[in-house]
């Protein structure tokens, strides 16, 4: 018995060793089997691979990687899995399943052989290459480890294979002369970089033979040169069409400046505009023009929460049709074609929505999966929304890859915010240093100015920062308005005093929002909110302070319950934003910022140690309550006394035993976690299209298309909440997806406030 390929029998074949190795088979729909050739597989990822590299300079490194890495499947024992009596296995090249061959195992071994010390560089890359990147030591891994791997009783994976399986000029390679990026404390990235390069490298080449159609979807998006003349194209027109107001005068300038400074070197900027100012867009037209003025390839916007994500992409899509591709946990399977769907696993893509969670983590990662696409960060424009909520407790190791990232891989970061966090070096407490983001620039002439000049509200703080008030007078003053949006820092509280509005209007004008909403609720309820405002509709919302990070809704009166001086700041952007607040005759207004000091303090954690700086910076202050000095005394604070600004050890994890090339991979992933999802369960409800979604999982069972749309109505849950809910039996395991949970019945998920929780639940589990 033999098989035809190409017109060579498998039988002649075997006269001819070189010819006759495999790296993958595939069947075409006639039944008809290609083979795609060992040796031709090895070059085509080394070529791959080292084409992602240029931009750092690594491509001797590359080259060798993607020659390497498949060196186990000249084994006897894979060849002949691949080409077993019985057909071929077209999954054959993928490790882990029972009968799989080790492949990975035998380049690392060799690479060791080699090159020594130098040679786990190569090691961690190809052992890792479907498995993910290992640590070094077994602590935490067992027998996945490294170390383990390359131990001597796993040499037999590279003996085994025939000397004269494996062609010489494969195998023979010259030890790398460039050096690798960052030194020590950047090595992880450096080999993150590498290993991303390979992994891409190495899936486009099989994607090239086992389905050429895929391939071919990825192309056609348009450069960044064609983007910035449809985007220039956008703004001319906006203009001519907008209202002659003090505001959008302001918004030009700020345009304007965003344009100029976008010539200027590649590196560390920082945008920092009040709410209101036209921050993204002017964002944009610098990080564009820097773009093509510098030969960047694309730009990623990572934006704090998937709450405002969607409004963002929605913009750039407007002006930018099907080049924005969205990378994120609650994207709607309906905006997305198959071709977005392959860039968001790699990133091939002129302009990249993300998240801080999509974004920080993968540069920490281990899987394959998630650094697929780091190489596509390279050479890129970095835009961080909302800078000043990157998380305290891994605040170091962000600084630490952010710095590398500018020095090393030729990325350029825009810190956008209204309320800059101070991420200069300085002392922590306890003396420890804090590495800081020191070569910033600011895009703006005067900030200070400009914060004048947008001053819209009027921030009210009471006498008394210490004693709490009650929800009942909280909830009249509220009354006295036709439109008020009052921001509170825990869920309960939310309910608590939405309750108490409802009571009095039956729910006509009193909208919630909080966490405990799925996705598809929120974006309805912020739908109608600002139909509401535009109509001038009485509308009243009590929000929990997801609505502070860039939801453009504009309130002429907002609440905030008592917290730290930047959600005060972020929540005053919520107010007047366009600055069109007129009397009865005409006269422009301020909008009016009231802070309060609710029942119960801000929950255990960060929430409650800003709230409590606040409390220290405002008591017997007389000055402008949102000025920049103010904030920057208030990141100080937050910063300097903050328990741990590598809550993890994660730099030590990376860094400590650099020099000999021993790093934990895999636990400074499992660590490196911004949300720590351990402590949560997801359910899916039963809202809108929700439960017809539903019948279809139990139905269908999961698939890419369906689990897409049903991330929108999904909730996490706190784990001890959940526990209540499940032996209430509210939720119930699906019997299609083992692990997910759905809500059973109708009575869990209200149509106000989303999952209802009961009163007797702990409240510093309810946050956001």
């Amino acid at each position: 018995m033999f098989w035809y390929t190409g017109g060579v029998s498998m039988t002649a074949m075997n006269d001819n060793p070189e010819i006759n190795m495999l790296a993958h088979v595939r069947q075409d729909k006639s039944g008809e089997w290609h083979e795609h050739l060992l040796n031709e597989h090895l070059h085509g990822v080394a070529q791959k691979a080292a084409d992602f590299s240029i931009n750092f300079d690594s491509q001797e490194w590359a080259n060798i990687a993607g020659l390497w890495h498949d060196l186990g499947k000249y084994s006897d024992e894979f060849q002949r899995y691949i080409k077993t009596v019985s057909g071929y296995d077209a999954q054959a090249h993928i490790e882990g399943a029972p009968g799989r061959v080790d492949h990975s195992t035998a380049g690392a071994i060799h690479a060791v052989r080699q090159f020594a010390t130098h040679g786990r560089i190569f090691a961690y890359l190809i052992a890792g290459h479907h498995a993910g990147l290992p640590d070094w030591f077994a602590s935490e891994t067992g027998g996945k480890a490294l170390s383990i791997r390359l131990g001597s009783e796993q040499n037999y994976l590279f003996d085994r294979i025939s000397a004269q399986a494996i062609p010489q000029e494969i195998l023979n390679q010259s030890k790398p002369t460039t050096k690798p990026c960052g030194g020590a404390d950047g090595l992880h990235l450096w080999l993150r970089m590498l290993f991303s390069c390979l992994v891409d490298a190495d899936f486009l080449d099989t994607e090239d033979f086992m389905d050429s159609n895929k391939a071919i979807s990825r192309t056609g998006y348009r450069d960044l040169s064609g983007l910035l003349v449809d985007f220039d194209l956008f703004m001319a027109n906006k203009s001519a069409s907008a209202e002659s107001t003090q505001v959008n005068v302001i918004r030009a300038d700020i345009l304007r400046q965003c344009r100029e400074k976008a010539k200027l070197n590649p590196g560390l900027y920082s945008l920092t505009v009040p709410t209101g100012g036209g921050k993204t867009l002017s964002g944009m037209a610098f990080a564009l023009r820097h773009a093509v003025q510098h030969k960047k390839q694309r730009i990623i916007y990572v934006i704090p929460y998937t709450s405002i994500i969607e409004q963002t992409a929605g913009i750039f899509r407007n002006i930018f049709g099907d080049n924005v591709v969205e990378h994120h946990a609650n994207l709607d399977s309906d905006k997305e074609d198959a071709r977005s769907r392959l860039a968001t696993e790699n990133w091939d893509a002129p302009i990249i929505v993300t998240t801080n969670v999509q974004f920080f983590e993968s540069l920490f990662a281990a899987r394959t999966s998630r650094c697929r696409k780091l190489h596509n960060i390279v050479n890129s424009v970095v835009v961080l929304d909302e800078a000043q909520l990157l998380p305290p407790e891994f605040l170091q190791p962000i600084a630490d890859v952010m710095n590398q990232l500018a020095s090393h891989y030729g990325v350029t970061f825009v810190l956008s915010t209204a309320t800059q966090p101070a991420l200069g070096s300085f002392q922590s407490f306890g003396g420890k240093p804090f590495r800081g983001l020191d070569t910033v620039r600011e895009i703006m002439d005067d900030p200070d100015d400009l914060y004048q000049q947008l001053k819209r509200v009027e921030v009210t703080i009471p006498d008394d920062l210490l004693t709490p008030g009650n929800w009942e007078s909280i909830a009249t003053e509220l009354f006295q308005y036709q439109s008020v949006l009052c921001i509170v820092s825990r869920r309960d509280d939310a309910r608590e005093l939405h309750r108490l509005m409802t009571a009095q209007d039956e729910g006509k004008d009193t909208l919630h929002l909080s966490a405990l909403m799925c996705g598809e609720h929120r974006s309805k309820i912020i739908a109608d909110i600002k139909a509401k405002l535009k109509g001038n509709e009485s509308v009243r919302v009590i929000s929990t302070q997801l609505i502070e990070a860039g939801v453009d809704v504009d309130f002429p009166v907002v609440y905030r319950a008592l917290a730290g001086l930047d959600s005060i700041a972020q929540a005053a952007g919520r107010c007047n934003r366009e600055g069109k607040l007129e009397d009865k005759d005409g006269r422009l207004l301020k909008g009016k910022v009231m802070v309060f000091v609710p029942p119960k303090p801000a929950p255990i954690g960060i929430l409650r140690q800003a709230a409590g700086i606040s409390v220290s910076l405002l008591h017997g202050y007389q000055g402008e309550v949102l000025s920049r000095a103010l904030a920057k005394q208030f990141f100080e604070h937050l910063y300097v006394h903050a328990l741990s600004l590598d809550k993890h050890g994660i730099h030590e994890l990376l860094t400590q035993d650099a020099r000999e090339c021993q790093i934990q991979f895999r636990t400074v992933a499992e660590k490196f976690r911004l949300i720590d999802d351990s402590a949560y369960q997801t359910i899916l409800v039963r809202y809108g299209d929700g439960n017809d979604l539903l019948r279809r999982l139990e139905i269908e069972g999961p698939h890419r298309n369906l689990m897409r749309k049903l991330q929108r109505y999904s909730v996490n849950i706190p784990k001890r909440v959940f526990a209540q809910l499940e032996r209430q039996g509210d939720v119930q395991e699906s019997k299609k997806l083992p692990g997910m949970f759905i809500q059973v019945g109708d009575t869990l998920y209200d149509k106000s406030l989303g999952v209802l929780i009961d009163g007797s639940i702990i409240p510093d589990d309810l946050v956001v």
